[in-house]
């Protein structure tokens, strides 16, 4: 069924119980995140539709927002599910290079010719740089974003295989701008957060692209490249509030107040587990009988959805290096607090 129930920028916390939780559990998750966790800004916990834990530590509350950095991929990856079902791209396997007409590339470099959105979607376009080490330093350096990872992609490797990679996101972005007319950002605001009544992302004048701009507190909005594209795989700054939105639409299958916002067959595709453990820019978890799908992003920033359970747990945090791992606080505390 439906559910019509969800955060909303008015809604207070509920009393857990409506939400099928166990409070004494609750307290613990609260003493557990000032005690081991103390770079967590906010929690949402929605459960069976309804909010079932808010707590913001750190002197923050629900209007706060933060930049939720990788967790910006699965939203981009919502935005190219709405886009196709509007008819501005074909599928995900349409070549990427389709929307590049201008870009020449070597005609000996079959690889680059035959990566698809599907590739950049799940990671497994080749790249020029080992797993887990890509220069995005460099990148941020660049006049044109797009055009220095369109001469990246396709070098080394084999396509297929898994290779998390920045600046594909990126070119996902650059790929909504060339299909649509827009880019990410003013798609964003007109087909997916205004509809489900998130917060509207303001274009901010990027005036300089030191790492403070790019990926500091100077990150408001969401960043674009010198191109005017919104950045693919960060620069977003999200609410608690409106990440648990977010997860709460892909939980009840893309729609929200009885309207279809993505297609249920784009999150079906997107959450699928595979041996990568990777959808379409969301991870995925299978672990002592729970299947999970998380939107994850450096520092601690965590939109989770539960199916089988019912429930979303947004998490917004201060960036710190190797913070300890959210599963592990939602396996061992949030998910206990469940009443099935």
């Amino acid at each position: 069924m439906q559910k019509n129930v969800g955060p909303t920028t008015t809604r207070q916390a509920v009393d857990p119980k409506m939400g099928e939780m166990d409070t004494a559990k609750l307290a613990e998750l609260e003493q557990k995140i000032q005690s081991e966790y103390s770079n967590i800004n906010g929690m949402v916990v929605v459960r069976n539709g309804s909010i079932a834990y808010e707590r913001y530590y750190n002197g923050f509350g629900p209007d706060d927002t933060y930049h939720v950095a990788s967790v910006t991929k699965s939203i981009l990856s919502a935005l190219i599910g709405i886009a196709i079902h509007a008819g501005y791209i074909h599928n995900v396997d349409q070549k990427v290079l389709d929307f590049f007409p201008e870009y020449v590339a070597n005609a000996a470099d079959k690889q680059k010719h035959q990566i698809t959105i599907r590739h950049l979607l799940t990671m497994t376009a080749p790249y020029p740089f080992d797993d887990w080490h890509e220069p995005l330093d460099k990148l941020c350096q660049q006049a044109d974003w797009v055009k220095y990872t369109l001469d990246m992609l396709g070098e080394q490797g084999e396509i297929g295989v898994f290779k998390y990679a920045t600046s594909g996101a990126h070119l996902l972005s650059a790929i909504i701008t060339r299909s649509t007319g827009k880019n990410a950002r003013a798609f964003a605001n007109e087909h997916l957060f205004n509809a489900i009544g998130m917060k509207v992302i303001p274009q901010y004048a990027m005036t300089s692209f030191g790492f403070e701009d790019l990926f500091g507190h100077n990150v408001k909005g969401w960043v674009e490249d010198p191109n005017g594209h919104a950045t693919g795989g960060w620069g977003l700054t999200l609410s608690a509030r409106d990440m648990a939105r977010f997860g709460t639409l892909y939980l009840n299958g893309g729609q929200w107040d009885s309207q279809q916002i993505i297609p249920t067959s784009w999150i079906s595709e997107s959450t699928a587990m595979n041996p990568n453990n990777y959808g379409y820019l969301w991870w995925l978890r299978e672990e002592d009988g729970v299947s999970a799908y998380l939107a994850l992003g450096d520092g601690g920033h965590v939109i989770c959805c539960i199916p089988a359970k019912d429930l979303v747990i947004a998490i917004a945090s201060t960036f710190i290096m190797n913070p300890r791992d959210r599963w592990t606080l939602i396996k061992e505390q949030i998910l206990p607090a469940v009443i099935d």
